[in-house]
């Protein structure tokens, strides 16, 4: 709807998949490179954490794309809120690209040893991620997850989940002394916010993409997110709308300290940093 005003080729703060929309903040490179150094050097696990809206599973889509072809098959569960029996037969079947229907644990333990065995054979090395892998805190899940390991070094086992995934993982030593890297996304920085901004926009085709938010729209955006991507792609996108219906040349910060009211993105005061 507001494209052709501001001279984009596509809306800059979606939420589509497309690489090229991602920003390589410090905190983003840094959990990239210590991931890939645990999948490429096949030790056994991994561990990516931060809060909700961070991007943790946008990185483990860019994480996947940065791998060679030796790093196969990929396994990306989204949903893990599975029983052990359903999680092993979802593995055996993603693993072999083979759907029987209804499999026994025997049988996709079996499966999934001759595929990692056959895969070895090849020179190559499986990558498990299990996305979302707080929820499995405390269950009968997280203790199959935990004896995945035994196939190690035959793949690489990565969770990623919010901060709860931390205090779980320290009452399971066993496991936590499986994960080589630990990587952990902090929110951005204000520079690193006005970047964000200006990234997605340069890359939706904006020709002055440091003109369409004022330099102090771009600090209201950062203390009302509180440097979060996930709600500054929504009190962005919003801008841009109400932009776009007010005929703005630009938006300025009190266009963004009302729309940030409206959608109640205030930030506590305890948890805002300074810029």
């Amino acid at each position: 709807m507001y494209i052709k005003h501001w001279g984009l080729e596509h809306r800059p703060f979606d939420k589509q998949d497309d690489p090229r929309f991602y920003y390589p903040s410090e905190t983003h490179q840094a959990a990239l490179l210590k991931l890939r150094y645990a999948i490429e050097n096949r030790q056994g696990g991994g561990l990516l954490v931060g809060m909700s809206g961070l991007g943790k599973t946008r990185l483990v889509g860019g994480l996947f794309q940065s791998l060679t072809d030796v790093c196969q098959p990929q396994v990306h569960l989204r949903f893990p809120q599975l029983g052990p029996e359903s999680l092993m037969a979802y593995l055996a079947a993603e693993l072999s690209g083979e759907r029987h229907g209804h499999v026994s644990l025997e049988g996709s333990l079996q499966l999934i040893e001759k595929v990692l065995a056959d895969n070895v054979r090849q020179g190559r090395h499986a990558l498990i991620v299990i996305d979302d892998a707080h929820v499995l805190c405390g269950t009968e899940t997280m203790e199959t997850v935990r004896l995945l390991w035994n196939y190690e070094p035959a793949w690489t086992v990565l969770l990623a989940g919010q901060l709860a995934l931390l205090p779980a993982l320290e009452r399971m030593p066993e496991m936590e002394e499986r994960l080589s890297v630990k990587c952990l996304l902090r929110r951005f920085t204000a520079d690193e916010t006005a970047a964000y901004v200006s990234h997605r926009l340069r890359v939706a085709g904006a020709a002055d993409a440091d003109a369409v938010f004022q330099p102090p729209a771009l600090q209201a955006v950062h203390e009302r997110t509180d440097g979060v991507p996930r709600k500054i792609n929504r009190l962005a996108d919003m801008a841009l709308l109400i932009g776009f219906a007010e005929e703005l040349p630009n938006i300025d910060a009190d266009r963004i300290q009302a729309i940030a009211d409206e959608l109640e993105l205030q930030v506590p005061a305890t948890g805002r940093r300074a810029a």
